[in-house]
């Protein structure tokens, strides 16, 4: 099998070529922020809503992007045609660059920034079959959860402890509520088939997939309650799930060992899922 092409700073590379440098902000200091598109059938996943994120994160942590967004693009494009990607993501990661190893941000200072594909089955995983079972842990996070940021240990340590535990992922946990999960946001369906999930704020990550979700729900029907809830309630749901890029909408089964519902993928999250795999491919680009 050949080797997969990476982008680096403006070149497309062997994976086994590609240099960032030691003094790279990003890995001293977690100083940058990403992306990740899904790809399905070759072509990119709701990606115009990624790249206004992208630059929503950059503008919030006073950082510049070396590219446009349509050069971004057709380096993404690029990289599916190069690595023969039919199926599962690109990853895009900007940086603040290389700059003598000092807490104070550098003054011009050219932005890294990366790219690279991943083969993944995105549209039929064998998980969406049985669901996924998580436990609550305390989010121990920072405060501006509202930023892509590359600063993910956090989030390893919640999904490493889940692991332990026996379960797939963790719903961080925060005053009593839910926040959302390690690397995805959380909802609930309760016994009046509401769709509930935390409202936006600089708690969460405002999902590109949850915003999606939300508008194919509402034009469904369903009623839809951005509001806090505390794992107690999620324990009582009929049904639950989560989101992100590359899950799209992937159904919770167990929360703390509780079965949600009849502890199988109910109804409501199947046809939600289905009706954003159809959104997902009338968005390819």
């Amino acid at each position: 099998m050949s080797e997969a092409i990476v982008f680096v700073n403006g070149e497309y590379v062997p994976e086994s070529e590609a240099r960032i440098s030691v003094f790279d902000r990003g890995f001293l200091f977690a100083d940058g922020v990403y992306e990740v598109t899904s790809v399905i059938e070759g072509g990119l996943v709701d990606n115009a809503g990624h790249l206004v994120r992208l630059r929503r994160s950059l503008g919030e942590i006073g950082m510049s992007c070396p590219m446009s967004d349509e050069e971004i693009t057709l380096m993404q494009k690029n990289l599916i045609e190069r690595n023969q990607l039919e199926q599962g993501m690109i990853y895009l990661q900007v940086s603040r660059g290389a700059a003598p190893r000092d807490f104070a941000f550098p003054v011009d200072t050219k932005p890294s920034i990366v790219a690279f594909t991943q083969s993944r089955n995105v549209l039929s995983p064998p998980v969406v079959e049985r669901g996924l079972t998580v436990v609550t842990l305390p989010d121990i996070r920072w405060r501006r959860r509202d930023i892509k940021t590359v600063g993910l240990l956090p989030a390893s340590m919640a999904k490493q402890r889940a692991a332990e535990q026996g379960a797939d992922d963790a719903w961080m946990v925060e005053d009593g509520y839910v926040t959302e999960g390690t690397s995805n946001n959380a909802y609930i369906i309760d016994r009046e088939q509401r769709l509930i999930t935390r409202p936006l704020s600089s708690d969460i990550l405002p999902g590109i997939t949850r915003k999606a979700i939300l508008a194919l729900a509402e034009e469904s029907g369903m009623e839809i309650l951005e509001r806090s809830f505390t794992p107690e309630e999620a324990y009582q749901a009929q049904e639950a799930f989560v989101s992100s890029a590359t899950t799209f909408v992937m159904p919770v089964v167990s929360i703390d060992g509780h079965a949600i519902g009849d502890g199988k993928p109910g109804p409501v999250v199947k046809r939600l899922r289905e009706l954003y795999i159809d959104f997902a491919r009338r968005t390819l680009s």
